[in-house]
């Protein structure tokens, strides 16, 4: 079993990765002050399929836990779908000791942990996340929210979890699109991070494609660290973690210009990452073939780096809407150099976003 420790004083927590996880969920929960009555937020994809699982474990460790699936999918991450939720805390007889498990996929994390911070003012929150996107980037950090129309993640806080668990065994039930779009956001890590780890990516991509366990547990792994080295100096994104944003200034414009139907975040981002190499080159931040690399890794990983079914004027439109732009700049994430090293800028002439953002809906063989 792997342990990453994310270091953030009162609200330190640990992250567990392992094949199978049972008996570490039993043990934490059997140490821990809870209340007798829990509630499991899941999806009616991943609730089938572990909800009775995690239920059991739950039950060994004395915990009663009711189970409030949403409907799978991003249009669940919503202000409705948080009533209704909130609703089942109440009706359940929930009180400030209760935990609240997110079991799931970034939305379900996402919304589960603004119901737990927002609930009687804070409640325990436990995530378990089944899905390669989450493992390696919402679950970790305390970034909770839900969306609204007009923007992603625009209502929400940090509240951080009291453990992270995450079972290699459960990505086995995977579609495949769910493993590459996890992929996105390990990418990412060594964009912004380690050179080290974007090589180690480059050369063992065809392991990596497979999910192998050894190379899937050193992939999530060093994504968990690399997150929680950030988070460990900059909790509230108030400088440093900023760079946590890279590729998703442009890919959560994507995402809205789409309709949150065509492309899944993971996806969403690598496109964004692509335009912020682009920007990068334009501004001579990074040369000619370190943006191949990243390009390339990109495809490798079966991502996509055109965007179907958008539009300059409007992608540029909804970067402003982002809840990085302050005071009507947009704080761009950008590489600087060589992957492992970025920096973040809000003087990027708005001719050389669009150039970018063209390059990314003009599809290329």
């Amino acid at each position: 079993m792997r342990i990453v420790p994310v270091e953030l004083g009162e609200n330190s927590y640990d992250i567990f990765i392992d094949k199978e996880l049972g008996d570490e969920i039993i043990d934490f929960c059997t140490k821990r002050n809870f209340s007798e009555r829990a509630l499991i937020i899941t999806d009616t994809n991943v609730g089938p399929l572990y909800g009775d699982l995690l239920k059991s474990d739950l039950k060994k460790a004395g915990l009663d836990a009711s189970v409030v699936a949403i409907a799978a999918g991003e249009s669940s991450k919503s202000l409705t779908s948080y009533e209704k939720v909130i609703t089942a805390c109440i009706e359940r007889g929930l009180d400030r000791k209760s935990p609240v498990f997110a079991l799931g996929g970034g939305v379900v994390g996402d919304l589960a942990g603004f119901v737990a911070a927002s609930y009687m003012r804070g409640v325990p929150f436990i995530q378990v996340p089944t899905s390669l996107l989450a493992q390696v980037d919402s679950s970790v950090g305390g970034k909770v929210a839900v969306n609204h129309s007009l923007g992603k993640n625009l209502i929400g806080a940090f509240y951080q979890p009291q453990a992270v668990f995450m079972s290699l065994n459960w990505l086995d039930s995977l579609p495949v699109r769910e493993i590459y779009t996890g992929l996105g956001e390990i990418i990412k890590y060594g964009i912004i991070y380690d050179q080290d780890f974007f090589s180690y990516l480059e050369e063992n991509s065809d392991s990596i494609l497979k999910l192998d366990k050894t190379t899937a547990d050193h992939i999530i792994a060093r994504s968990c660290e690399i997150k929680a080295q950030v988070v460990a100096q900059d909790e509230k994104e108030s400088g440093l973690r900023a760079i946590l944003n890279y590729g998703h200034t442009m890919g959560h414009a994507v995402e809205k210009n789409t309709g949150y139907t065509r492309y899944n975040h993971g996806e969403a981002v690598a496109i964004g990452m692509v335009c912020a190499a682009h920007i990068s080159l334009q501004l001579g931040l990074i040369k000619r073939d370190v943006f191949d690399r990243v390009e390339a890794l990109i495809r490798k990983f079966q991502l996509p780096v055109y965007a179907e079914g958008c539009d300059i004027d409007t992608l540029y439109e909804a970067i402003f809407h982002d809840k990085k732009t302050v005071n009507g700049k947009v704080n761009w994430v950008l590489m600087d150099g060589q992957p492992g090293r970025v920096r973040i800028t809000g003087d990027v002439p708005g001719d050389v976003v669009k150039e970018a953002m063209k390059y990314c809906i003009t599809k290329k063989i």
